[in-house]
């Protein structure tokens, strides 16, 4: 019986893209550490400015697809868990240390999204060690993209290799809810503490970019300078400084409420809206005068009825 033959085989790259059965070596080979992770993403960004930027423009990917084997994925997500957010974090962070020395220099430096998305994935047919890289310059386009440009670095050879595909290959990769992560792009915000006035502690930002027509790709941000706070809806008629307005009809009047724990230096969160999501897990509706509480660390997704997301920074 013949043997039956795959995507990789019919377009030519399971021996070129895919490691073969003869570079498969037995030795056992040690898997990816996190500042490998880190310095890989870090790259990919730099060299996307060069391949991207033109006259006095500085351009970038702003999605990023990391996929690594199976089995040093599974590492991060069993005895590292957390350290892929905290790693792409830190990665965003650099990502506007680099932009501000452009800016500096006289550069252009304009997003073309609202947002960062990272898609860290894995596939059965790469080696321990192996990473590979797939950039998009806008992120959620509904335009379907005739190729992507892969660049893949074999533990082996260590020297990267790009080419263009099909977005078909897409179809191998393995996705995990823990390996997507979105973060607002944030880099004009540094100076807007300054709404609050100077005297004011900031404990955390929160940032949402919400669907409504009037405010169509705006960010929303609040900076929260009380040890408690109510994010509440478009009904909400209170202007206190420890409410957190977001005018939205797909947030309820209150929705939850946010407050710091000074002695744990903890935030901790309780839902009284209809639906609430924290890193895609659902926190359940509880009371305004019996609030059940729940921790919500830093870089943490909120999810309010299944459209208004709200990210939560240190300050």
């Amino acid at each position: 019986m013949a043997e039956k033959s795959t995507f990789w085989k019919k377009t030519g790259l399971q021996d070129w893209f895919l490691p073969t059965e003869k570079s498969k070596a037995k030795k056992v080979v040690k898997g990816l550490t996190p500042d490998e992770v880190y310095k890989y993403i870090l790259d990919k960004f730099k060299e996307s400015i060069t391949q991207l930027s033109f006259a006095n423009r500085v351009v970038f990917y702003h999605e990023y697809i990391i996929c690594f084997n199976e089995e040093d994925y599974k590492e991060f997500l069993d005895h590292k868990q957390g350290l892929f957010g905290i790693i792409v974090h830190e990665s965003v962070n650099q990502f506007y240390e680099v932009l501000k020395e452009y800016r500096k220099a006289g550069k252009t430096v304009e997003p073309s999204s609202s947002k960062w998305v990272f898609r860290l994935a894995s596939h059965p047919d790469y080696e321990r060690g192996d990473k590979g890289f797939i950039g998009k310059l806008l992120p959620g386009s509904t335009k379907k993209e005739e190729n992507l440009r892969v660049t893949f670095i074999p533990r082996q050879t260590g020297i990267a290799e790009t080419l263009d595909v099909n977005q078909d290959i897409l179809n191998g990769f393995t996705y995990y809810s823990e390996g997507y992560y979105e973060l607002p792009y944030a880099m004009d915000l540094e100076n807007a503490k300054l709404v609050k006035g100077k005297s004011d502690k900031v404990l955390a930002r929160f940032e949402t970019i919400m669907p409504d027509q009037n405010f169509r790709g705006k960010k929303l941000e609040y900076l929260m300078t009380t040890q408690e706070i109510l994010v509440s809806g478009k009904d909400e008629e209170r202007k206190e400084p420890y409410i957190f307005s977001i005018p939205s009809d797909w947030v309820n009047t209150p929705h939850l409420s946010i407050r710091y724990a000074e002695s744990e230096g903890k935030f901790y969160l309780a839902s009284f809206g209809e639906k609430t999501m924290v890193n895609e897990v659902e926190v359940y509706r509880s009371s305004v005068d019996a609030p059940d509480w729940v921790a919500l660390p830093f870089n943490s997704k909120i999810l309010l009825n299944g459209i208004i997301g709200i990210n939560i920074f240190k300050p």
